[in-house]
């Protein structure tokens, strides 16, 4: 039986793409919300904790909600982008 083994193309923004939450550290202001419907909000991250498989890779953060706030985790995959400072 024969195998393929040829590797497929990437383009140059799919070979060095990563998620947003990757990049977020304490400090930073990010948007948080469902990525299946249209509710969000603004939160300052306070903490950014690893996971249990690798601590190196963020998986919770603690954040404050900037409208009421309240201060609460949010599972990584929840920040769907980082507000960029003037």
């Amino acid at each position: 039986m024969s195998v393929d083994h040829s590797v497929v193309p990437f383009t140059r923004s799919e070979e060095w793409s990563q998620p947003v939450f990757l990049s977020v550290k304490a400090g930073m202001t990010v948007i948080c919300g469902d990525s299946n419907s249209d509710d969000w909000w603004m939160a300052d991250v306070i903490h950014v904790d690893g996971g249990a498989r690798d601590p190196k890779v963020q998986t919770l953060f603690q954040v404050a909600d900037v409208d009421a706030g309240l201060v609460r985790w949010v599972c990584a995959d929840l920040v769907t982008h980082i507000v960029t400072r003037c």
